[in-house]
């Protein structure tokens, strides 16, 4: 049985020449983590591997930013996403993620890759905070969970279509 974890309130924050990187297979479950990835995670190499990625999953990740991420690497391409990730202690740390599919020789998607940097702490602060929390309330306010997260992807959906961008777009705009 995993132990219940309290999310802490403590910030982790990592240099800007450190690199995060995991690869997992299909279903998420972590085949690859460095040593960056263990000491600012809290976790030995043995504790992550095999286990899902979403062992890090803070709870203020809204899940339609998920949803868009996995959508975007089973059609194939790459996605640069910001993640609010929770260390084993329960405190935690932002990056700024770039995932990519990962192909055998005849183009199947057969794994995922993640590089994670530091993210700038302004960006994180003034926009991408606030959108999460807003992302967040529009899935809180539903019981079931397919409702929720439609509805916070839908949130996602409308303020991109709003500021006339996509969220790539969006991203590289910050």
């Amino acid at each position: 049985m995993k132990p219940v974890i309290t999310p802490g309130d403590t910030e982790i924050f990592f240099q800007e020449n450190d690199l995060i990187v995991s690869k997992t297979d299909l279903k998420g479950r972590i085949t690859y983590a460095n040593q960056t990835f263990c000491r600012i995670a809290g976790y030995s190499e043995a504790e992550l591997l095999g286990q899902p990625h979403s062992i890090i999953r803070h709870p203020d990740m809204p899940r339609a930013v998920f949803k868009l991420l996995w959508d975007t690497l089973i059609e194939g391409r790459e996605i640069f996403a910001y993640v609010k990730n929770m260390a084993k202690s329960g405190d935690y740390y932002w990056v700024f993620a770039h995932v990519t599919p990962s192909f055998d020789k005849d183009r199947n998607i057969i794994g995922f890759h993640s590089n994670r940097r530091v993210p700038e702490p302004k960006i994180v602060k003034n926009t991408i905070v606030p959108l999460y929390a807003a992302v967040l309330n529009a899935e809180r306010q539903h019981q079931n969970g397919q409702k929720a997260l439609a509805a916070g992807f839908d949130f996602v959906v409308d303020f991109l279509k709003s500021q006339g961008t996509s969220y790539d777009a969006l991203v590289f705009s910050l």
